[in-house]
C-alpha cells in the first residue's frame, strides 16, 4: 500500500499575535512581545506559586493541580519552559498554566505574567472589559467597591470611627493599604455602594448575582454591608472575590452577626478559598511553610510584624478542598490558634482532617498563650516576641493530643491516670519512628513516676493488635510513592512505551529529531512521498515547518504558544519532548524509522480494521464471518512478522 502525500495546508505565521475577547478582536499584540513575556520569568517560578516542586533529575517534579494527585506526576523542564503530567497528561507552558489552572483568558494571562515581570502592555489597555471572560465584570465590581470602602475608610469623615478602630488594634497604615481595609457606612437610602455601582453603570444581572447588594420586596437593591470594617477576600491571584464585614456598631441591632461574609457567587466559593493565601504562596519559598490561624485579624498582624506566610479559613471548618490548595504548594504547615479551649478544639478538629486529607503533610502546632490571639500578641508584647514565640513554642501533633487528653481529667485519681495512659499510649503507637516513641514514653514515665520498658511493653501489645487488624500491605505507601516519584523522573515516563506501538515510536522520533538534529531536516524533507500515517503527527510535522521558517531558533515554550488553539498537537509535543534518545543519528536510522512508517503502518491500520470487524461478527454470533476474519487477520500478523524481520535483517 503506498502512502499518498497529503495537501494540508501550510500557513504563514502572522507578524502580529490578535488578542480575542469574546469573539471580538480588539487588541493586538507584537508576537516579539509575547516572547519577551515568556521569556522573561521562568516557568518554575510560576508554577511554583500553586504547585510545590522538587528537583528530580533532568526535570522540576509535583502533586498534579489538575487531578488528584497522590503519587507525584506533574514534570516541570525549565531548559524548554514547559510542565507535563504524566497521568492526566495536561500540558503547556508559562501562559497555558495560568489559563488552565486559573480559568484565564490567554490575554489575561500574558498580562498576569507581564506584571510579574514589571513588562507593560499598551495594547492590553485597548481591550474592552465587557468582551473579557465571563467572570470579569463581577471582579470589576468587587474592585469597585473595594475603592470605594477603601477611600471612605482613609479619605472621609464618615470612616473616621472605623479608622480609629483599626488604629486602636494596631493596624499601620501601611497595612491598611496593604490589605486595601475599608469602611461600609450606614445609609439613609438604598445605600451608597447601590448609588455608585448604578452611577458606574454596572450592569443589572452582574449586581444582582454579585452579592453586593441585596434586594427588598419592591426590588429595590441595599447595601449588603452596613457599619462594618470591611476585609477583602482574594483568590489565589490577588483578584477581590468577596468581603468579610466585621461590624463596627450595633446601634440597637443587637440580632446583628458581628462578621457578615458575601454569599457565594460565580467567582466565590468558601470551600476553595483561604485569607491571604495570594500572599502566603509567595512567602512560604523564604519561610518553609504556611501558618494556618483563625481571624483575619491574626493574619494581618502576623504580617505586620514580618510573618507573611499566614493564611485562615473563611470563618468555618477546614475543609478538604482548602487542604489541597495548601499541599500543592508546602509540605509543611503550622497550625496557630489560641491557646484557650475552643481554640484547643478547633486545634483537635483542624489536625484529625488534616491527618486524614493529607498523610505526607508535615504538621506542627503553635498554642498562643492562653487569653491572647495572634493578633492580641503582636499588640501586647510586639513583632520580634511574636517570631521568637512561634519558633520556640512548635510541638508536634503527637505533643498536642498528649496534653490535650488529659483536659478535665484528676490524674491524681487512679482509674482517671490509667484510662489516660491507656489512651496516651494508643496515640504514641500511631507515631512511625522509634526514636520519637521512645522520647514520648520517657516523658511519661518520667511525669507520673513509671517504668519506661512496662508503658514500652504496653505499646508493643497495641501495635500488635493494630497489626493483625490491619489489611496487607506489599509495600508503605510513602515507600512506594517515593519510588514512583524517583522513577517518573529519572527515566521516561514508564507509562510512555506502553503505550506507543512501533509506528508511534518511529513517528515520535522522526519529529523528534527534525526539531533538535537540524542537519538532518533537508534528509527527511527530501524523501519523496512521504507522510506520517497519523494525521496529527503529520499535523504536527507541517506546523514545525512553519515555525521554523520564521524563528532561527527552535524554543519548546514559543512553540506551544504557536499551537495554543490546537490542544491535541500540543499534547503530542508534549509527549514527544518527553521522549530520551541518543545525540548520534545516521542515514539508516531515519531511513529505517521511514520503513516502518511506510511498511508497517498500512498493516497495521488493516490489523486494527479487521479487529474491529471481528468484534462485531462475534457480538452477532455470525461464526461464518468470524472464521474468516480470523484467517485474514492471521495472515496479516504473518505480513506484519516478516516486514519486521526484514528489518533486522
Amino acid at each position: 500500500m503506498t502512502l499518498l502525500k497529503r495537501s494540508h495546508s501550510i500557513w504563514k505565521r502572522p507578524l502580529v499575535n490578535i488578542i480575542a475577547f469574546g469573539g471580538d478582536f480588539v487588541a493586538r499584540i507584537p508576537n516579539e512581545v509575547i516572547d519577551q513575556v515568556r521569556n522573561s520569568v521562568d516557568i518554575a517560578d510560576v508554577i511554583g506559586q500553586d504547585v510545590q516542586l522538587r528537583k528530580q533529575g533532568r526535570n522540576l517534579m509535583g502533586h498534579c493541580p489538575f487531578h488528584q494527585d497522590d503519587t507525584p506526576s506533574f514534570s516541570v523542564n525549565e531548559e524548554k519552559q514547559f510542565f507535563y503530567c504524566f497521568s492526566c497528561h495536561r500540558t503547556g507552558n508559562v501562559f497555558s498554566f495560568l489559563q488552565q489552572l486559573h480559568e484565564m483568558t490567554f490575554p489575561e494571562a500574558v498580562q498576569h505574567v507581564a506584571e510579574m515581570a514589571n513588562i507593560e502592555i499598551p495594547e492590553l489597555n485597548q481591550r474592552d472589559p465587557s468582551t473579557a471572560s465571563p467572570n470579569a465584570p463581577f471582579y470589576q465590581s468587587y474592585d469597585l467597591a473595594a475603592d470605594l470602602y477603601h477611600h471612605i475608610l482613609v479619605n472621609t469623615k464618615a470612616g473616621q470611627p472605623a479608622l480609629k478602630y483599626l488604629e486602636q488594634r494596631g493596624m499601620t497604615r501601611e497595612l491598611i493599604d496593604q490589605f486595601k481595609l475599608g469602611f461600609a457606612p450606614s445609609s439613609d437610602d438604598h445605600g451608597i455602594l447601590a448609588q455608585f455601582l448604578t452611577e458606574k453603570q454596572v450592569d443589572y444581572q452582574v449586581v444582582r448575582q454579585s452579592g453586593l447588594l441585596t434586594t427588598d420586596h419592591d426590588g429595590h437593591f441595599h447595601d449588603r454591608f452596613v457599619d462594618r470594617v470591611m476585609y477583602p477576600i482574594k483568590n489565589a491571584n490577588g483578584q477581590i472575590i468577596a468581603f468579610s464585614g466585621r461590624l463596627l456598631a450595633a446601634k440597637g441591632n443587637d440580632q446583628a452577626p458581628k462578621y457578615l461574609n458575601s454569599p457565594e457567587t460565580p467567582i466565590f466559593n468558601k470551600r476553595l478559598t483561604l485569607f491571604n493565601f495570594d500572599e502566603a504562596k509567595r512567602a512560604v519559598r523564604q519561610e518553609g511553610h504556611l501558618i494556618l490561624m483563625e481571624g483575619f485579624m491574626d493574619v494581618i498582624s502576623a504580617y505586620g510584624a514580618g510573618v507573611k506566610s499566614g493564611i485562615a479559613s473563611m470563618g468555618t471548618s477546614f475543609t478538604e478542598e482548602q487542604i489541597q490548595a495548601i499541599q500543592r504548594i508546602s509540605n509543611e504547615l503550622v497550625v496557630c490558634y489560641d491557646g484557650d479551649d475552643a481554640g484547643q478544639n478547633a486545634i483537635m478538629r483542624a489536625l484529625q482532617l488534616l491527618t486524614d486529607q493529607a498523610p505526607t503533610l508535615k504538621l506542627k502546632v503553635v498554642q498562643m498563650p492562653s487569653g491572647l490571639d495572634p493578633d492580641e500578641f503582636v499588640q501586647q508584647r510586639g513583632p520580634e516576641k511574636f517570631q521568637q514565640y512561634l519558633a520556640n513554642a512548635e510541638e508536634t501533633p503527637t505533643a498536642f493530643r498528649l496534653q490535650y487528653l488529659r483536659r478535665g481529667l484528676n490524674l491524681a485519681n487512679q482509674n482517671e491516670l490509667l484510662s489516660y495512659l491507656d489512651t496516651a499510649i494508643r496515640v504514641v503507637a500511631q507515631v512511625e519512628q522509634p526514636v520519637a516513641q521512645n522520647l514520648y514514653l520517657k516523658q511519661l514515665a518520667d511525669e507520673f513516676n513509671l517504668d519506661q520498658a512496662t508503658l514500652a511493653a504496653q505499646l508493643s501489645q497495641v501495635e500488635q493488635q493494630a497489626q493483625r487488624s490491619r489489611p496487607k500491605e506489599t509495600k508503605p505507601q510513602q515507600e512506594q510513592s517515593t519510588s514512583d516519584f524517583n522513577h517518573r523522573t529519572e527515566t521516561i515516563n514508564s507509562t510512555s512505551p506502553a503505550l506507543v506501538n512501533r509506528v508511534q515510536r518511529a513517528e515520535q522520533l522522526l519529529i523528534y529529531w527534525f526539531i533538535y538534529q537540524p542537519e538532518w531536516r533537508g534528509h527527511l524533507l527530501g524523501l519523496t512521498d512521504f507522510t506520517f500515517p497519523d494525521d496529527n503527527y503529520q499535523q504536527l510535522f507541517e506546523q514545525i515547518q512553519v515555525y521554523l521558517q520564521a524563528h532561527a531558533d527552535y524554543l519548546t515554550g514559543d512553540m506551544i504558544n504557536f499551537l495554543q488553539d490546537q490542544p491535541e498537537l500540543i499534547a503530542l509535543l508534549a509527549e514527544i519532548e518527553q521522549l530520551v534518545v541518543q545525540d548520534e543519528i545516521t542515514d539508516e536510522m531515519v531511513d529505517d524509522c521511514v520503513h516502518v512508517l511506510q511498511a508497517e503502518a498500512p498493516i497495521e491500520d488493516l490489523i486494527g480494521q479487521k479487529q474491529a470487524e471481528l468484534k462485531e461478527a462475534t457480538a452477532l454470533n455470525d461464526q461464518t464471518l468470524s472464521a474468516q476474519l480470523t484467517t485474514e487477520l492471521i495472515s496479516l500478523y504473518q505480513q506484519q512478522q516478516q516486514a519486521k524481520a526484514k528489518e533486522i535483517n
